[in-house]
Protein backbone atom coordinates (compact mmCIF):
# COMPACT_ATOMS: atom_id res chain seq x y z
CA UNK A 1 0.00 0.00 0.00
CA UNK A 2 3.15 2.16 0.89
CA UNK A 3 4.39 1.56 -2.83
CA UNK A 4 0.64 2.31 -4.06
CA UNK A 5 0.38 6.07 -1.93
CA UNK A 6 4.02 7.18 -2.77
CA UNK A 7 2.59 7.15 -6.51
CA UNK A 8 -0.48 8.86 -6.16
CA UNK A 9 1.35 11.53 -4.69
CA UNK A 10 3.57 11.73 -7.87
CA UNK A 11 0.82 11.38 -9.98
CA UNK A 12 -1.06 14.08 -8.47
CA UNK A 13 2.03 16.53 -8.69
CA UNK A 14 2.75 15.28 -12.31
CA UNK A 15 -0.72 15.97 -13.04
CA UNK A 16 -1.15 18.88 -11.51
CA UNK A 17 1.73 20.44 -13.51
CA UNK A 18 1.59 19.86 -16.56
CA UNK A 19 -2.67 20.73 -16.51
CA UNK A 20 -1.25 24.44 -15.17
CA UNK A 21 0.93 24.76 -17.77
CA UNK A 22 -1.29 23.62 -20.21
CA UNK A 23 -4.16 25.77 -19.16
CA UNK A 24 -2.62 28.42 -16.88
CA UNK A 25 -5.19 27.63 -14.30
CA UNK A 26 -4.79 26.74 -11.13
CA UNK A 27 -8.48 25.51 -10.20
CA UNK A 28 -8.47 23.08 -13.66
CA UNK A 29 -5.13 21.96 -12.59
CA UNK A 30 -6.16 21.13 -9.05
CA UNK A 31 -9.44 19.35 -10.38
CA UNK A 32 -7.43 17.36 -12.68
CA UNK A 33 -4.39 16.37 -10.46
CA UNK A 34 -7.43 15.37 -7.55
CA UNK A 35 -9.80 13.32 -10.32
CA UNK A 36 -7.39 11.68 -13.26
CA UNK A 37 -4.64 10.12 -10.24
CA UNK A 38 -7.28 9.08 -7.56
CA UNK A 39 -8.89 6.42 -10.24
CA UNK A 40 -5.72 5.81 -11.93
CA UNK A 41 -4.79 4.69 -9.17
CA UNK A 42 -7.37 2.59 -7.85
CA UNK A 43 -6.80 1.18 -11.13
CA UNK A 44 -3.13 0.74 -10.80
CA UNK A 45 -3.85 -1.15 -7.14
CA UNK A 46 -6.01 -3.70 -8.61
CA UNK A 47 -3.75 -4.11 -11.80
CA UNK A 48 -0.99 -4.97 -9.35
CA UNK A 49 -3.51 -7.46 -7.67
CA UNK A 50 -4.15 -9.27 -11.17
CA UNK A 51 -0.44 -9.26 -12.08
CA UNK A 52 0.63 -11.05 -8.89
CA UNK A 53 -1.78 -13.04 -9.58
CA UNK A 54 -0.87 -14.04 -12.92
CA UNK A 55 2.73 -14.38 -11.75
CA UNK A 56 1.62 -16.71 -9.06
CA UNK A 57 0.07 -19.18 -11.54
CA UNK A 58 2.44 -18.90 -13.88
CA UNK A 59 4.85 -20.03 -10.78
CA UNK A 60 2.74 -23.27 -9.70
CA UNK A 61 2.34 -24.05 -13.53
CA UNK A 62 6.11 -24.26 -14.06
CA UNK A 63 6.61 -26.14 -10.07
CA UNK A 64 3.82 -28.80 -12.03
CA UNK A 65 5.57 -28.92 -15.26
Amino acid sequence: MIKTMTFAILHFSVAFTITYLLTGSVVIGGAVALIEPAVNTVVFYFHEKVWKGIESKNAMQAVSA
